[in-house]
């Protein structure tokens, strides 16, 4: 049961990474409006970000440095919450909030997966 659940927790988790990514490239236009007014660069940041995404999600499914890859996608996932999502829950923006808890606890699960499941940096 406990290599099931890693195994399967591993494919379960990093699958949408992946899946989010490709979206990233192929909505660039789009969620290019995401990225705040004040940061230069627009669809770039929405290209690296589906980039790292994408990067993540297959370093969890080799388990080729899977450790420092869901670290850092914590983190990116942290400045998400912090930069695009915070400002419109806090004005009581539904979408926003909703986006927030996502990002937030997905920040939580991705820790969790370097702390617990990644294979360990030589």
């Amino acid at each position: 049961m406990d290599v099931f659940n890693k195994v399967a927790g591993r494919y379960v988790f990093a699958l949408p990474f992946l899946i989010f990514g490709v979206f990233h490239f192929m909505n660039a236009g789009n969620m290019a409006g995401m990225i705040p007014g004040w940061l230069p660069g627009g669809v770039f940041w929405v290209y690296l970000t589906g980039l790292a995404l994408i990067a993540a999600s297959l370093s969890m499914i080799i388990k080729v440095m899977d450790q420092l890859a869901s670290f850092l996608l914590g983190v990116m996932l942290i400045i998400f919450v912090l930069l695009l999502h915070l400002p419109g829950a806090l004005e009581g923006d539904q979408m926003s909030t909703t986006n927030l808890l996502k990002d937030l606890a997905m920040a939580g699960g991705a820790w969790l997966y370097a702390g617990y499941a990644a294979k360990p940096a030589a």
